[in-house]
């Protein structure tokens, strides 16, 4: 517990104080964010605010883990190093994107095909890595059974079936997070609402581990403890980043952060067994893309069969929508980071009716 809590506490203070100094050197060297052209037209004072933010809550997060493994003189594990990797690689896509996007001053950057390509590599990377590496009882990070709150023993894949549904889940849940990152700590406050119920889940999973409490309700899960310092060091330095980031915003986490984060929730969900749980656990981001795909299904289907395209939002993601309509950032933010609190406590709460029922 004192690992946790240190990572924690680590990671918070160095984002609170490297973003500060983020903001200043970013503003410096004119790394502004651009901004979408029909998006809201109350965006366009945000053109210039400095982005990439996301840098400083990935390196508090990565320092605050080896600063609480070095603090309690353990060793790194399997299942966080890969983790870590996932937050870094996707991470480093968004980077390219970010970059590409202030120096062609426009708001795209990587082009659609590059970003999935690149994601894909770490998430290939990621997923071939988690299943190999199995410990003295022969239990690998990831598993080749599809989860729930357990794996679901009738839903083994293959080898090439397992990586296939794992990079749809990493692939989808970073690109998710990314969609919601269109307001003032949306993405950052939602973000830190599913690590810190990963935080619990991760401890929870410790302390019901088959490998020190063998019994019928344990859980199958390789290093749950070493998982809660980073979900901790994650929720820590969201906290730290959010500080800077709420509303009105003095920086942005830019896609390097926004991909970074949803790679980070979809390897929690892979290495937790939780990947159908991730669903409702993490319900805003998976709402704000039903919108983008309900969106553009409707256009085309409409545009093909009546040759007039219609809309069933105004603009999406779904949060724009409510700005159009009139809605304040601010009511448009806290509403739907009460909507993700709902979605987070009545996960967990599923997750711990699962095992009191047995």
């Amino acid at each position: 517990m004192i690992s946790i809590l240190f990572a924690g506490a680590v990671s918070m203070v160095l984002t609170l104080i490297g973003t500060r100094w983020a903001i200043a050197l970013l503003a410096k060297r004119g790394y502004g964010q651009e901004i979408r052209t029909d998006g809201p037209t109350t965006h366009a004072t945000k053109r210039g605010t400095p982005t990439m933010g996301g840098l400083v809550f990935i390196s508090a997060t990565v320092v605050g883990y080896f600063a609480a493994k070095l603090f309690t003189m353990t060793e790194p594990t399997a299942s966080a190093l890969l983790v870590l990797f996932l937050l870094v690689g996707c991470g480093a896509v968004g980077f390219l994107d970010d970059i590409i996007k202030i120096y062609r001053q426009r708001s795209l950057g990587l082009r659609s095909k590059a970003k999935l390509a690149g994601q894909t590599i770490v998430a290939v990377t990621f997923v071939v890595l988690a299943l190999q590496f199995p410990d003295a009882r022969g239990q690998t990070p990831a598993s080749p059974f599809i989860s729930f709150i357990r794996d679901i023993t009738w839903l083994h894949l293959i080898p090439v079936l397992a990586v296939v549904w794992m990079l749809l889940l990493i692939n989808g849940m970073s690109n998710a997070v990314n969609l919601a990152d269109g307001l003032d700590g949306l993405s950052a406050g939602a973000s830190m609402m599913v690590f810190g119920a990963y935080t619990l889940i991760c401890i929870w999973q410790f302390n019901q581990s088959c490998a020190t409490a063998p019994g019928s309700k344990c859980y199958e899960v390789r290093d749950p403890h070493d998982l809660a310092v980073v979900a901790a060091a994650l929720t820590g330095a969201l906290f730290g980043f959010l500080w800077w980031n709420a509303s009105p915003a003095k920086i942005f986490m830019g896609d390097t952060g926004s991909l970074s984060l949803g790679g980070a929730v979809a390897g929690f969900a892979v290495m937790t067994r939780t990947e159908l749980l991730v669903l409702l656990l993490g319900g805003l981001f998976v709402m704000i893309t039903a919108s983008v795909i309900i969106q553009v299904t409707v256009f085309k289907v409409t545009r093909a069969t009546t040759g007039v395209g219609k809309r069933v939002f105004l603009i999406t993601p779904i949060h724009h929508h409510f700005e159009m309509l009139g809605w304040e950032q601010v009511n448009v933010v806290i509403r739907f980071w009460i909507i993700q609190g709902l979605c987070t406590v009545t996960g967990l709460g599923l997750f711990y009716a699962e095992w009191v029922t047995g």
